[in-house]
């Protein structure tokens, strides 16, 4: 199936809630009042559950119970209740499809997201793009199993959701792969330019002649998730880490390898996001 025809598919885009097209709306306007946000959030009940479960939850460590959306947005910040909103969206936004282990792919990119966030914030870039991004980076994939499930079901036999070949293989069964398809939806859904960028230029983001260090930091990010999903040692981290994109970010293999808080660490709390 070629790109256009898969994203005229009936069941490819997911519906998301008129809410959440608000909020990815916010990014490209720069009046958006929070109130009217919080607003918005308030009317939608399950999002405002979540959020309010979420600000409330081990991860934000509050010192007081938050009871109101008001209290949460405020609490939490406008960027980081954007980036909720945006991945209860999106997470609600499919449903069950053959082939997909969903907990699993949100496991993933869920810790892709915090690794993500951590790298970010060790170098001084925006850690809630970069929480964002992270979350967003294999989105692709639930496309194209909606839009062509057979064909991308044959893909999973020779090369799994986490298999570092996997982008390859569709690359040449089809022309493009997930990243591809995941930009174009970033695109479709208005997201700002910088999400395509780094959705289509994480995977090899050392071979664009302008090096961007988000592509950079979700790489690793991406390489460190998969490594905790396939239960890595110590040995097959030092033995796998990306050095080379590690150094062009300005890191040590050190810092990534023995100043990362565990992953489970950097995550807890945030399990009410993908469930």
């Amino acid at each position: 199936m070629n790109f256009d025809t898969l994203f005229q598919q009936q069941n490819a885009l997911p519906t998301i809630p008129k809410v959440v097209q608000e909020v990815i709306d916010s990014f490209n306007n720069d009046n958006v009042s929070i109130d009217d946000i919080a607003r918005k959030l308030a009317a939608d009940q399950v999002l405002s559950a979540k959020l309010l479960r979420l600000a409330n939850s081990s991860y934000y460590h509050s010192s007081r119970s938050i009871g109101t959306v008001d209290d949460a947005v405020l609490m939490l910040g406008f960027m980081t209740v954007r980036t909720l909103v945006i991945s209860s969206g999106l997470t609600g936004g499919f449903k069950a499809m053959p082939g997909v282990d969903l907990k699993q792919f949100w496991r993933h990119s869920m810790h892709t997201a915090v690794v993500a966030k951590w790298i970010a914030k060790k170098i001084g870039g925006n850690s809630d793009f970069a929480f964002t991004v992270g979350l967003m980076h294999a989105i692709g994939q639930l496309v194209m199993h909606a839009a062509m499930p057979e064909q991308t079901l044959q893909i999973d036999k020779i090369a799994g959701a986490l298999d570092s070949r996997r982008l390859s293989v569709e690359q040449t069964s089809f022309g493009y792969n997930f990243s591809d398809v995941g930009a174009e939806l970033a695109r479709r859904w208005r997201f700002p330019d910088n999400f395509s960028t780094v959705i289509k230029g994480y995977p090899d983001p050392l071979e664009k002649e302008h090096f961007d260090v988000m592509c950079g930091v979700v790489h690793l990010a991406v390489w460190r998730s998969r490594a905790e999903e396939n239960k890595y040692s110590k040995e097959e981290l030092e033995a796998t880490i990306p050095s080379d994109v590690v150094a062009k970010i300005g890191l040590s293999n050190q810092v990534i390898l023995e100043e990362m808080p565990p992953i489970a660490e950097l995550a807890a709390g945030l399990e009410d996001l993908v469930n």
